[in-house]
């Protein structure tokens, strides 16, 4: 484990990077981004002509035989939550960053964003577990001390799963917050049926918004003859001779098919979702993310 300056150092290095991309890129954006998270029920009033059916009360409705839709007003403080992925696979990384190293700038970015909106930040760190939770709270010493966690901390799980995180974050928090998930999503196939379902419930909760953090070479086998591939989650080890062709394209084939499993999961689940890879400009995609909204 980096001593105790190199955290630090390394914790203001990320600060002045960070804060300063929330402040000149991001601000204004923020608020307007996150349609629908932050809101409080209001009151009900009759269906209009333009309305979103929605929003449609089918209770009152049904009582009072004619379409009546939910008010809802701003709440002045929003809460924003970070679940970072810190299984096995997340330090990986095939250039200058891991994956670990671009979620952890890109919570930062987000935190900065949040803070200078004057909103709570709270952070949900897993792996194949619920590994931490830090309660939501203002300031900028809260949001360094999310940083450092991000920066030091060792996990007790390899590997990585959502279920258990999501079942978690709906039950500790009632309120409704964004929440941004930050991972390779690197699960298991079988605990999709049970991940869309709780996808489903944590979506229509909270605000949810996945980031997806590659490395090219997550879907492309470099050609450097035989070689030794290890599961940094599962620490099994593969022989594979990459000086093929057919091995290079199952490989990559596999890999895509599942990227684009997930993609289709989450869009069914009606969360947002974003992806990233080490070697990007992770600033355009953040960008591109809030247009979408």
């Amino acid at each position: 484990m980096r001593d105790t300056a190199e955290i630090l150092k390394q914790v203001r290095k990320i600060e002045i990077k960070t804060r300063g991309l929330s402040n000149d890129i991001f601000a204004g954006h923020y608020h307007s981004a996150f349609r629908g998270r932050g809101v409080a029920f209001s009151e009900v009033r009759e269906y209009r002509i333009g309305d979103d059916v929605r929003d449609i009360d089918w209770n009152v409705t049904a009582r009072m035989r004619k379409p009546h839709i939910k008010i809802y007003e701003e709440e002045r403080e929003l809460t924003m939550m970070l679940m970072v992925d810190v299984s096995g696979s997340g330090n990986f990384g095939s250039g200058d960053k891991t994956k670990r190293d671009v979620m952890t700038e890109v919570a930062a970015v987000l935190a900065f964003s949040a803070a200078s909106n004057n909103d709570k930040v709270g952070c949900l760190l897993f792996s194949d577990r619920v590994e931490k939770f830090i309660p939501p709270k203002k300031g900028r010493s809260h949001i360094l001390m999310i940083i450092r966690t991000l920066l030091e901390f060792e996990p007790e799980g390899r590997g990585s799963s959502l279920v258990a995180p999501l079942e978690y974050l709906t039950g500790v928090l009632k309120k409704r917050c964004t929440t941004f998930v930050m991972s390779d999503f690197d699960t298991e196939r079988s605990e999709d049926e049970r991940l869309e379902r709780v996808l489903g419930i944590t979506s229509r909760k909270h605000d949810l918004v996945a980031i997806g953090v590659y490395d090219r070479r997550d879907g492309e086998l470099p050609d450097v003859g035989l070689m030794e591939v290890v599961d940094a989650e599962s620490g099994e080890r593969v022989w594979m001779d990459s000086s093929s062709a057919a091995v290079r394209e199952h490989y990559a084939r596999v890999w895509n098919e599942r990227r684009a499993e997930m993609a289709k999961m989450l869009s069914r689940s009606r969360v947002d979702a974003a992806e990233i890879f080490t070697d990007d400009d992770y600033v355009k995609e953040l960008i591109k993310l809030f247009r979408r909204r």
